[in-house]
Order: C-alpha cells, then structure tokens, then sequence
C-alpha cells in the first residue's frame, strides 16, 4: 500500500510535472508565419492546375518568391519490386507475430528545409515517417469500401487483404506518389517537419535498407476540416486515415495527410551503381568538355565555359 508520505510525493511530482509542461510542449513549438485560421489551414505554395500536363507548381511561402514547375515522375520498377518484397515479408512476420524490421519503406527518413521554430536556431528537420503507396484514382473509392468493410476482422485475415492488393501493385497503386500522415500538428503545437513543409514543400525522403532509395518531392499537406478539399483530395484524406487506422485502431478524429508528389528519384546503395545516382528521370549524358593540348611542356589554357544556375548566378560547369 502507499503510505500518506508516499501519496504526498506522488502528488507533488505530478504538480511539478504539470507546472512544466506548457514550458516543454506547446509556447516555442511554432514559427513566426501562422498558417492557421479558425482550426484549419490551406496550403498555398502547391498548385495542381497544371496536373493534367504532369507539372506541379511550387512555390516558397511569400509574395517575394516565384512559382517554379516540377515535372512529375514514376518510381522505376527496381523500386516497385524492393518496396513490395520488403512489405510482403514484413506481413508474413506480422502474421507470424514475429515483429517486422525498422528499415525497409514503411519508415522513410523526410528531410525538409523551411521556416525556423522559435525553439531553434536552425531551419531544416529530419523525422521518420511511416510511408506507404496511394491507390490510383480510378480505384481509389473502391479500395475505401475494402478496407471499411473487413476493418473489424481479425489481423491474420486483414493482412491477406493487404497482400492480395500488393499482388496487384501495378493496377492498383500509383507510382507517382507516396503517402504519409503528420499527426502530431495542431494550432497549439506544430511540428517542424509541417513548418518547413507549409513553408517550402519540397521535400527529400531516404529509406534506410540494402538497395537503399533515395527521391525527391512535393509535399501537399490536406487538412480534414478544410472547405477547399476537393472531392478527390476527400478521398485521399479518408484513405490515408484509413489504412493507419486498419492497423493501429481506430481514432477520435483524423489527421492530417501528407501526399508526396514524385519528381526524382536516386540509387544511394553502396557500390559501383548506387552511391546517389539518379535513376529517374535518366540523367542526359553532357558533352564531354576538351582535353588540355600540350606542346612542348607549355600548357595552354583553354577558359571554362560557364552556364548559369537555376538562381541567376554564374557557375564553373
């Protein structure tokens, strides 16, 4: 039993605990751009009018920066076929109850570089997101309507379920994106990683495994409560909610949705084919640049042809 001493430092442990929390979580947790308004937010440095023509516009937050086109790609079949592998073996340990490895494409590292929190002096972040594949648009409502109506069995027979849609992976699921949810984010405490993606959406995401992939995105951030939605951007928001929920249980509200738009992608295996080489789109070999004639031990100096940068500045090719 607790005798009264004891019960006297529990509670006061508890008060201290509490007196401190608003100073750990909650007043330095946020920037000086407030992306909030009433409860909800609308991300204004993506645009998809351009979609239809696979170009996403982006911009850094502010009227000071331009709009930019990023062409859409697809992840190449090599990562199509580490990804799915990785994930069948991963619910054959669940069914096994064996527990499946940290590495691999559930846990993607997301680096993003952005707006600094007032708790930092630096603006990029890093964070392990849980990341899976969005079903194309075309069978978008109709996976919802599988995962709602098995949802209450058991695990073993939701993890068939799983695994009859990645047999399917190239009908089902679309190449062009990926998908996670940030969950910890609200008007009264904002992670960096939303911050930064709010503020400048593009976005790097590494998988630590052997092959190891490494590609380059956009990231548009969907809040539930935002009249703007789409129809389209509903449903994504119902899935993604809904393919966490099928795992970890079900929530008393939903959170929001990240949806990583793939532009490039790189082979960072060790070795001679990896080491950060891109692989999407396929690299256009340049000209090779004049070898240095010599004469008669006098080396004559040909001068560097400069191209100019993305951002106006001239740079030695």
């Amino acid at each position: 039993m607790i005798n009264r001493s004891n019960f006297i430092c529990v509670i006061g442990l508890i008060i201290m605990f509490l007196m401190f929390i608003p100073l750990r979580a909650g007043e330095l947790e946020h920037a000086k751009i407030n992306f909030w308004k009433n409860g909800t937010f609308h991300q204004q440095t993506v645009d998809l009018s351009k979609y239809d023509q696979g170009i996403i516009m982006v911009k850094t937050y502010g009227k000071e920066y331009k709009w930019e086109e990023y062409k859409i790609s697809k992840v190449p079949d090599e990562f199509l076929t580490w990804n799915i592998k990785s994930r069948m073996e991963s619910l054959e340990k669940l069914k096994k109850n064996e527990f499946p490895s940290f590495g691999g494409p559930h846990n993607a590292m997301i680096a993003t570089h952005g707006i600094r929190r007032f708790d930092t002096q630096f603006a990029i972040n890093n964070a392990v997101k849980g990341m899976g594949f969005l079903p194309k648009k075309e069978n978008l409502k109709e996976t919802i309507e599988l995962l709602q109506s098995t949802i209450n069995k058991d695990m073993k027979e939701k993890i068939d379920v799983l695994k009859g849609l990645y047999d399917k992976t190239d009908k089902v699921f679309d190449r062009t994106k990926q998908i996670s949810l940030e969950l910890y984010s609200t008007p009264e405490f904002e992670t960096q990683s939303f911050l930064n993606q709010m503020f400048n959406p593009r976005v790097a995401i590494v998988f630590l495994d052997i092959p190891c992939f490494k590609i380059k995105t956009i990231a548009q951030l969907f809040h539930p409560d935002d009249p703007q939605l789409t129809p389209y951007e509903k449903d994504i928001l119902e899935y993604v909610n809904l393919i966490h929920s099928y795992f970890h249980g079900k929530f008393s509200k939903k959170f929001i949705v990240a949806v990583y738009h793939v532009i490039e992608v790189y082979d960072n295996s060790p070795g001679k084919k990896g080491k950060g080489v891109r692989i999407v789109p396929e690299k256009q070999l340049r000209a090779l640049r004049p070898r240095i004639p010599k004469i008669a031990g006098i080396i004559i100096k040909i001068p560097q042809i400069k191209e100019k940068s993305d951002k106006g500045r001239f740079v030695p090719k």
